[in-house]
């Protein structure tokens, strides 16, 4: 006959199934952060060094590369033979253009050299070293074979390297990228520096909103609470189109202040910076009102009358008591609002210039247009690496800047 449990072991008993049915409770909500959220970060992650497509066009040359050790060098002619065993096969399969895609993503004019040789290529040749460098000179720099073997896969640091401007010489040593192919440093500083400018004009706007909406009558709040949801009720495409017929040169913008005689001539407020920043400080402003407005309004007025009343001025008594009881809502208002800028794609396509597009763009760009995934992917990873390490630096200065109890 089984012992009673002791009181010890129901009560262990009962907390477990109290944590079970809580976990039960959050398992839908963790099932769909997983598919919807992890999984696409983790698969981008991959795709930023997973490089498969010329192994599987080109599979004799990326498996004999490997034995071309000596990068200053020309490789041996075992190597020329199977490439010229895999243009000829991959011409008659049509896949010759999967080939010269991803060679021309790293050797600029590849896409000519490997149709050019398809078209010229005999089916045999006494030495094929000979053949290829015959048919075109490019064969015979060590630059070509490097960048056919970045490209055997099945794992790469290419696209990775080229996302900060940086590439692999021929012997392996990393070294700048070209002039001309080196902007995605500059496209992500650019980035950074006008979610920088977004948050700050957001926060310095959105803070007396905030502090009004508090301290208000609810009476009075609420309405002014539904002008700040507004936005949320409309498309953001049409926003930003509207921002477009505002800011634009015979817009109401411009005509208001030539009408009060403040300008002579048009002022350019589209297709620049200052569009960029003004039409994505309105689409983001509630974000930032929102959390601010809810950290106020748990600030009991007691402190400041209590401040006031040991003779403490105004202004002394909003900077030293009041503000910094509202830290917590600038933190995370600034913090969503930044992350959300970094990756804005339709305003700053729709009212900036070509100079004013951020990484968002270029992202959509080797995605839908010229559907290169392991650029677009490393882009991805590279803003993904930098917002973390920024969001580290700022919990570490939110953390040491908090005060502890004694």
């Amino acid at each position: 006959m089984s012992q009673p449990l002791t009181l010890k072991a129901r009560l262990h008993r009962a907390e477990r199934r109290r944590k079970l049915g809580a976990f039960a409770l959050v398992a839908p909500l963790l099932l769909f952060l997983l598919v919807t959220f992890l999984v696409p970060i983790a698969d981008m992650m991959r795709r930023a060094v997973h490089d498969p497509e010329l192994s599987q066009v080109w599979p004799r040359v990326c498996g004999a590369i490997d034995t071309w050790t000596d990068r200053a060098h020309l490789p041996g002619e075992s190597v020329f033979a199977a490439l010229a065993a895999d243009i000829q096969e991959s011409h008659k399969a049509r896949t010759l253009a999967t080939a010269a895609r991803r060679l021309n993503y790293d050797a600029a004019g590849a896409r000519s050299l490997v149709f050019g040789t398809a078209r010229a290529l005999p089916s045999r040749a006494s030495s094929w070293t000979e053949t290829l460098i015959a048919i075109d000179e490019r064969w015979a720099n060590p630059e070509v074979w490097a960048a056919v073997a970045r490209a055997s896969g099945p794992l790469t640091s290419f696209f990775l390297l080229q996302a900060v401007d940086l590439e692999r010489s021929p012997t392996g040593g990393l070294r700048a990228a070209p002039p001309d192919e080196s902007i995605y440093v500059d496209v992500l500083t650019r980035t950074f520096v006008v979610a920088f400018s977004v948050t700050g004009l957001c926060l310095l706007l959105g803070f007396p909103v905030a502090y009004l909406l508090a301290n208000l009558p609810d009476r009075l709040a609420y309405p002014l609470m539904i002008l700040v949801l507004l936005p949320f009720w409309t498309s953001l495409l049409v926003r930003t189109a509207a921002w477009v017929v505002l800011l634009q040169d015979k817009g109401l913008v411009n005509e208001f202040l030539m009408t009060l005689g403040l300008i002579d001539d048009p002022l350019r407020l589209i297709f620049n910076r200052v569009g960029v920043v003004i039409a994505m400080t309105h689409v983001l402003l509630p974000f930032l009102i929102l959390p601010l407005y809810s950290v106020m309004k748990g600030i009991k007025p007691v402190y400041m009358r209590a401040a006031r009343s040991l003779g403490a001025p105004p202004t002394v008594a909003f900077v030293r008591i009041y503000l910094p009881q509202t830290l917590p809502g600038i933190g995370a208002g600034t913090l969503l609002t930044f992350i959300l800028a970094l990756g804005y794609y339709i305003t700053p396509a729709l009212v900036g210039g070509a100079s004013d597009q951020m990484l968002s763009y270029f992202i959509a760009f080797y995605t839908s247009d010229t559907v290169n995934w392991g650029m677009a992917a490393a882009l991805g990873t590279v803003l993904l690496a930098a917002t973390l390490i920024l969001y580290s630096v700022y919990s570490r200065l939110v953390g040491h800047g908090q005060v502890k109890p004694a």
